[in-house]
């Protein structure tokens, strides 16, 4: 059998803020999520999203840390509209999140932002420029 790519899986240092964060971006994300020690969700096209405590890293592999430097890793989130890309930056940022670049038109014909979960890790908002 060939392997195939289906789960993405992001440790975090506070569940409720990073659950939080991504509801914000319209992920169905249950009630009560909270708390638990680990959060997956099914996303269109049968991609799963995970999220697991700190706590719940370091039971699976003791010698866990958290990495250091830039993150290694961005999530993309296609927000419609070029106008989309403004408000979903600009309601994120509101809400406290770091932004990191200010949505602009990108030379390859797409409006392109990105902000930070609570975790450092990049969130790319884009959406194809009007032809």
């Amino acid at each position: 059998m060939t392997p195939r790519f289906n789960f993405v899986g992001l440790v975090v240092a506070d569940l409720g803020r990073s659950l939080a964060f991504y509801r914000r971006l319209g992920l169905a994300i249950p009630k009560g999520a909270e708390s638990a020690p680990h959060v997956e969700v099914e996303l269109p096209g049968g991609m799963r999203l995970a999220w697991d405590t700190v706590e719940t890293a370091r039971s699976l592999d003791p010698a866990w840390a958290p990495p250091s430097g830039s993150p290694r890793i961005a999530l993309a989130f296609d927000c419609g509209t070029p106008d989309g890309v403004d408000a979903v930056y600009a309601e994120l940022t509101a809400a406290g999140h770091p932004g990191h670049l200010e949505p602009w038109d990108a030379p390859w014909g797409q409006r392109y932002a990105v902000v930070h979960d609570p975790d450092g890790n990049g969130v790319d908002l884009y959406a194809p420029n009007a032809v």
